[in-house]
């Protein structure tokens, strides 16, 4: 091979090299601080079986998997605050893994915890419903009184309703079906004249289970960041047990019941997303 050739060669796969190591860079870069905040409102309609003319246009608002502090800082967990208070809706749910579970000391947890309440106390809304998730499970106890402390209503096992304008929509919360005992039969209400049941749950595969023993019309579920990281073209891949079938949006399942799955706020493992940015879910109720 003649030096210039041989020179040439050299440097096209130098060249070759250098853009795939920027592309690559920029792909971090944009994975883990770009995308990673770009939260992402998502509005949908659900169709509700005898739902009462009071609700008709009823909005819910749900955010999921906040993960606080590790890999979704303060000031975005105050964002998704902000936007949520600017939408008005007339609920809003929060269903779970609001810390990262630690290892270390309990402390840790706690304090996040509260940090994390504190924050979702600036909620503008009356009706602030809660479950808790696989992380939060570990302090169970604590983490509800943290949130009652905080002006927040965690459903364990147990339910309450909405009285409007002389109808009642019914507002039910499990306990982590990963870490601890989900109660249907203490959790669900029996209703009268079908009366519809809003459930909040983690884990959105536990919808079968739900669908197969309890009268749920709408299950609002996380745990799944929706793959977190999503390649074109491939399935999900980051999807946590009890979030495989169900991964993200609106599904129906069996016995008129539908899930909803959000993608959450924070990560897990790494902070990246990837074609899968950040959800706020706006859930308008109308009659089916």
């Amino acid at each position: 091979m003649e030096p210039f050739q041989h020179a040439q060669r050299v440097l096209t796969r130098r060249r070759f090299l250098i853009g795939t190591a920027i592309t690559a860079g920029s792909l971090v870069l944009y994975s883990s601080e770009i995308e990673r905040h770009a939260l992402m409102t998502v509005e949908r309609t659900v169709h509700i079986k005898n739902l009462p003319t009071a609700f008709h246009g009823f909005r819910i608002a749900q955010i999921s998997d906040i993960h606080f502090h590790s890999y979704d800082e303060p000031f975005f967990v105050q964002h998704a605050v902000k936007t949520i208070n600017r939408l008005q809706p007339d609920m809003v749910a929060l269903t779970g893994d609001f810390i990262t579970a630690h290892r270390g000391p309990l402390a840790t947890n706690l304090a996040d915890a509260d940090g994390c309440a504190s924050i979702l106390s600036g909620i503008q809304c009356a009706l602030r419903f809660c479950s808790l998730g696989n992380h939060d499970a570990g302090i169970g106890p604590q983490m509800r009184e943290i949130l009652r402390r905080h002006g927040l209503t965690p459903l364990n096992n147990e339910f309450t309703a909405i009285d409007l304008r002389g109808d009642r929509l019914w507002i039910a919360g499990i306990a982590d079906a990963y870490f601890d005992l989900p109660n249907l039969a203490t959790a669900v209400p029996k209703r009268k004249d079908g009366e519809p049941i809003v459930l909040l749950g983690h884990e959105p595969d536990f919808v079968d289970t739900v669908a197969a023993t309890a009268p749920v019309d709408l299950m609002l579920a996380g745990h799944t960041h929706g793959g977190q990281v999503r390649i074109p073209l491939m399935p999900a891949m980051m999807l946590p047990a009890l979030g495989v079938k169900y991964v993200e949006g609106l599904f129906q399942a069996a016995a008129g019941t539908q899930v909803y799955v959000n993608r959450g706020l924070g990560c897990m493992h790494l902070p990246f997303r990837f074609n899968c940015p950040p959800e706020l879910t706006m859930l308008t109720l109308q009659p089916a």
